[in-house]
């Protein structure tokens, strides 16, 4: 997916700014199609891989920054690196700045691949009809190669989640949830004090001196996180979630704080089936207690459906 608003503050921050992106591969390969990183003068985010590809491919990148332009390279990882991936990937390297940045089309980004010498001048037919038929479909294409041209949807969240409460446990979620892909954060506590100065790209902070009074902004797809200072905070929380609705809610806690909730909840008119959904405590609570391991065992809870419709789809 082409991150779009992360290249535009990357290109706002740091002027020219080159992208790097996974267009194709054979045989084994570190990344998949469409996995894409920046490189600028002193710095870069994101990964096509590690290893000595990446490093090389960083290092052609910030070459290209001084001029512009893009190039697309395609390396044996075995003979030409000494990898032990046995197959061969091929990098488009695209400069950016603030005249060049591209435009999105009906939630794509299509263009030659590469130099544009010895490229199509018109978009193929093939191209063309993948396009009509991803728009007729109503469905955005993957990232693909096709006769020299690449096409790339723009990234969109495809996952709302809500993080209500800025302490140690709340900035470990967000560091942690912030990187992972299609992912938006709407963060909230009751003061721009307790947040950091600064967040990912994907964080919205909502300093709101009574949270409870943003739960109607959540879309009811919305996936909430409830780890504020106040066990009173906590239940109007999960009281009003509960009336509003929502896709996952969890609280965290203990399981003494969780039956006194579930009591509670219960008194304010919540059927036992409703109260059911919030989940507490989150996370994996076998992993330890410190903020981080908090963070990493919701993670991996919040990841888990994907791994499994993987491994249905290797086995089918």
């Amino acid at each position: 997916m082409f991150d779009l608003d992360a290249l535009t503050i990357a290109v706002d921050a740091h002027g020219r700014v080159a992208r790097l992106v996974v267009v194709a591969y054979d045989g084994s390969a570190p990344r998949e199609v469409g996995a894409a990183m920046l490189v600028w003068a002193a710095g870069q985010s994101g990964t096509i891989g590690g290893g000595v590809l990446e490093w090389q491919a960083i290092q052609r990148a910030r070459d290209m920054l001084g001029l512009g332009g893009t190039r697309l390279e395609r390396t044996a990882l075995g003979p030409n690196l000494g990898q032990c991936c046995g197959g061969a990937v091929s990098v488009l390297t695209e400069v950016y700045d603030t005249q060049t940045l591209p435009v999105g089309k009906a939630g794509l980004i299509v263009r030659p691949a590469g130099d544009r010498h010895g490229q199509p001048q018109h978009m193929p037919l093939a191209v063309k009809r993948s396009l009509a038929a991803a728009r007729g479909q109503g469905m955005r294409p993957p990232p693909q190669l096709i006769q020299g041209w690449f096409i790339e949807p723009v990234a969109q969240p495809q996952r709302d989640i809500w993080i209500w409460g800025a302490g140690h446990v709340g900035r470990a979620l967000v560091g942690v949830l912030a990187a992972l892909p299609d992912v938006a954060i709407t963060w909230i506590d009751v003061d721009t004090d307790r947040f950091p100065t600064s967040a990912a790209a994907n964080v919205r902070i909502l300093p709101v001196s009574e949270p409870e009074r943003a739960v109607p902004l959540a879309p009811k797809r919305a996936e909430h996180l409830i780890v504020s200072y106040s066990h009173a905070l906590d239940l109007a929380l999960c009281h009003l979630l509960l009336g509003h609705g929502f896709s996952t809610c969890g609280l965290i806690g203990s399981a003494t704080k969780w039956a006194r909730f579930r009591s509670r909840l219960s008194a304010l008119g919540h059927a036992h089936n409703k109260i059911d959904q919030i989940i507490c405590p989150i996370g994996d609570p076998s992993m330890g207690k410190h903020p981080q391991e908090i963070a990493i065992g919701v993670a991996a809870a919040m990841i888990r459906p994907k791994v499994l419709d993987l491994r249905q789809e290797i086995a089918g």
